[in-house]
């Protein structure tokens, strides 16, 4: 496998208030087998499909952080990207640091605070199955600041968009070399909370939306947003046992 181009979802990883019961749910739901890293690595947990990395897991390093899924994006060179992220007025959380021969990466925030991070592949490229039950399938920005998100991750990382509707609302496509890599979707009506703030929503391919969807509540994870159609397939947000929240799909095309 080639490393995805920069700009492009490369990874996401879930950090949790209960490692051990989100690899019970987590490899029960999508089939995935857990590889445990030694205590170099804290324990971080990458998952994987067929024998292949396609996500990862690992404990919460701060008081007070909640249970959440993050998206990295591909970086050629990640202190660039850093310096973009501040010329286009987002936040640097972190500054790049070496995952020893891992990759080096760096976490950030955009101007409407929703956090993602980027890796610059080193021994470890990121997930290497996308599209397939299971894997990594889509990844998208929820937000109240359409012209400001497409002005900050077009300065940031080259993208460009086009306006589409996916459920009747505001929805914008994000490309790069006119391949579309992520989504933009405006947080409008009585569906968003007030105190929901700006967020990336990673999505999870799978073959039937409706029983993945009543697997995870049989796990002890929740159903945040019923199994819907939409324009690509039929989707619904989950969320679990810990409140990470994450997305699944049946992609029908």
């Amino acid at each position: 496998m080639t490393v995805p181009s920069p700009g492009v979802p490369n990874w996401v990883d879930l950090a949790t208030a209960d490692l051990d019961d989100a690899i019970r749910f987590y490899t029960a739901l999508f089939g995935w087998t857990a590889e445990i890293s030694g205590d170099d690595f804290g324990g971080y947990t990458t998952f994987q499909l067929n024998g292949l990395p396609v996500a990862g897991a690992g404990p919460l390093l701060g008081e007070g952080q909640p249970t959440a899924w993050s998206t990295y994006f591909a970086a050629g060179d990640a202190d660039a990207v850093a310096g973009r992220v501040e010329s286009a007025q987002g936040k640097v959380l972190v500054p790049p640091f070496d995952v020893m021969d891992q990759g080096r990466m760096a976490a950030f925030l955009d101007p409407a605070g929703a956090p993602f991070s980027t890796w610059e592949a080193g021994m470890m490229r990121g997930a290497e199955v996308f599209g397939l039950p299971g894997a990594l399938t889509w990844n998208e920005l929820n937000t109240r600041d359409l012209e400001g998100a497409m002005a900050f991750y077009g300065a940031v990382f080259g993208w460009t968009f086009r306006q589409a509707h996916v459920t009747g609302l505001p929805y914008v496509i994000c490309e790069l070399n006119r391949t579309p890599v992520a989504g933009l979707q405006l947080m409008v009506g009585s569906g968003w909370p007030d105190d929901l703030p700006a967020h990336w929503l990673v999505y999870f391919a799978v073959s039937d939306c409706d029983r993945a969807a009543e697997h995870a509540a049989a796990l002890g994870g929740r159903i945040v947003h019923p199994p819907t159609p939409i324009a690509p397939g039929r989707y619904a947000v989950l969320s679990d046992p810990q409140g990470g929240t994450f997305a699944i799909l049946n992609n029908q095309r």
